[in-house]
């Protein structure tokens, strides 16, 4: 079910819509490397063979899991002698090209900055990390995104209905429910979903008319996944589960509820922020570092994705849901947003206003200011705020029992002072 043709080709509009810059290059057939990189079965290299197909010049295709520097070297020379012989250029098409050592792509990179050949990679890793910056300086580099439920019922569609490429020859009764569960399971995968239509259509048997009859329980065994019941309400029923449970301290419902989230097919980085959320919300200042374990867990799981995000998820939301609590800062930050509401408007103090423009001193701007680095302990008593307030009080959880001593420690000096 390859497209034939760019107006066949489903996903990616954000680059391939009409007069977009990569489909305007591969009409005009006139572009430099590229590296196409995204999560499997999104189409990187169904654009790929699109584009070999299109263009009038020569196309070698190379699988980086198998290709060694020898391979490279055999397709630059086959390259350099066609341009000599025919004129045409020579199209190298990398799958997988992430998987090339360093010493690999080191290989390629004079044929490629010559022009010898123009490169077309695909890869599932981020290029910025996975390809040697002298390469990939010298591709344009373009994000291929998971395809969206609209994108996987066409291409189901088309597959069902073409008798040449796809099911078309045969009577095949898709029931809605077991297209939306192929759908939701797939996670932006196309080829997950032609795997799961195909296997199920060739492993079940006609019916006394000849026609197939592909249904929920067809689905179900053949994307391997049961069906589970995750509608909107489930979905908010569930992260509210989840969030409760770290905040209440009980790692082990934790990992029940992002499991069932992850098997429903919810989206990892939503997982991933509930949990940064959490971290700063519920934990606070009781383990600052629940929010570096938070933060370094989304980004990890954008660099490397599912299903090994699971790990980094798992590891994260079981910190989180084991660390001290404390919603100290998120009830004083409440409390200060509730006091301006309300129109406790303060003026900036003249000691605290910016004194670094020319002018400012005759304004008054700093007068008074006393640093607090010039005094012993990096401490001098005097007022912040016009009026007195309490936004902050910390409590005696972990490493906010610390900042409520010194804390403490320091309204003492000022009284007595």
């Amino acid at each position: 079910m390859r497209p034939k043709t760019l107006d066949e080709y489903v996903g990616q509009e954000h680059i391939l819509g009409l007069g977009k810059l990569l489909r305007r290059a591969i009409e005009t057939d006139r572009f430099m490397s590229l590296i196409l990189f995204g999560p499997p079965g999104v189409g990187k290299t169904a654009l790929a063979r699109l584009i070999a197909d299109r263009s009038n010049a020569l196309c070698i295709s190379l699988n980086a899991v198998t290709a060694g520097v020898a391979d490279i070297r055999h397709v630059v020379q086959n390259a350099a002698e066609e341009r000599v012989l025919s004129g045409r250029r020579t199209i190298l098409f990398i799958d997988e090209i992430h998987r090339f050592t360093r010493v690999q792509q080191d290989a390629l990179l004079p044929d490629v900055e010559r022009g010898t050949i123009t490169l077309i990679g695909a890869s599932t890793q981020n290029p910025f990390f996975a390809i040697i910056p002298a390469l990939s300086s010298r591709s344009q580099i373009f994000e291929f995104k998971p395809l969206s439920d609209g994108h996987i019922r066409t291409i189901m569609v088309r597959a069902l209905r073409d008798r040449e490429r796809g099911l078309g020859d045969r009577q095949v009764v898709l029931i809605d429910e077991a297209r939306e569960f192929i759908i939701a399971r797939s996670g932006g995968d196309a080829r997950r979903a032609l795997n799961a239509l195909e296997l199920g259509v060739l492993s079940t048997a006609p019916q006394p008319d000849g026609s197939i009859l592909y249904d929920l329980h067809v689905a179900e065994e053949s994307i391997q996944k049961k069906a589970l019941a995750y509608d909107e309400d489930e979905h908010y029923n569930t992260i509210s589960a989840f969030i409760k449970s770290m905040r209440g301290s009980d790692p082990d419902a934790t990992l029940y509820w992002m499991a069932k989230m992850i098997y429903a097919g919810e989206d990892p980085l939503f997982i991933a922020r509930r949990i940064v959320i959490a971290a700063s919300e519920d934990v606070g200042n009781a383990d600052p570092r629940a929010l570096f374990v938070a933060i370094s867990a989304y980004q990890a799981l954008e660099r490397i994705g599912m299903p090994e995000g699971r790990i980094i998820l798992a590891q994260a939301a079981a910190y989180v849901a084991a660390a001290p609590k404390s919603n100290a800062a998120y009830l004083g930050i409440d409390a200060a947003l509730k006091d301006i509401e309300s129109g406790c408007i303060m003026p900036v103090p003249d000691n605290l206003r910016d004194a670094h423009y020319q002018g400012a001193a005759r304004l008054g701007r700093g007068k008074g200011y006393r640093y607090p680095h010039d005094f012993p302990g990096h401490y001098v008593s005097q007022d912040y705020l016009p009026q007195k307030r309490t936004y902050y009080q910390p409590t005696e959880q972990g490493e906010e029992k610390r900042i409520k001593e010194r804390l403490a420690g320091l309204k003492k000096y000022r009284q007595e002072e």
